[in-house]
């Protein structure tokens, strides 16, 4: 450890305080991104789905859904389902076209 020249130990408090008041804010709010509300159980990912809790179990069956499974228990993360609904999303005829000059351009320069 250096030693610290006596004139300039105000500024090394005022140093030390800042970084335990930021230390203290990130302990005082917890993470933001691991929420138990992200986990849905069968029937509330049914409805956030709009789907009946039958559907729900026969695309869990045919492993057309992200789930996870606790013993007999079923969850489903808020963030994977609303990833699985913008999977399917239909593309317009603008997106298709802009995708397919993408892909030319790039084997034409491989040519």
């Amino acid at each position: 450890m250096s030693r610290i020249p006596f004139d300039s130990l105000p500024q090394v408090v005022q140093e030390l305080n800042a970084k335990i008041d930021n230390i203290t804010s990130l302990l005082q709010f917890p993470k933001q991104n691991v929420q138990q509300t992200d986990l849905l159980v069968i029937k509330d990912a049914a409805k956030f789905l709009n789907l009946s809790v039958n559907t729900l179990y026969g695309k869990v069956s045919r492993r057309e859904i992200p789930y996870m499974k606790q013993g007999n228990r079923l969850y489903f993360s808020k963030m994977e389902l609303t990833d699985y609904i913008k999977s399917g999303k239909v593309l317009s005829d603008s997106e298709i076209q802009e995708q397919a000059n993408n892909f030319l351009s790039k084997t034409n320069i491989k040519n």
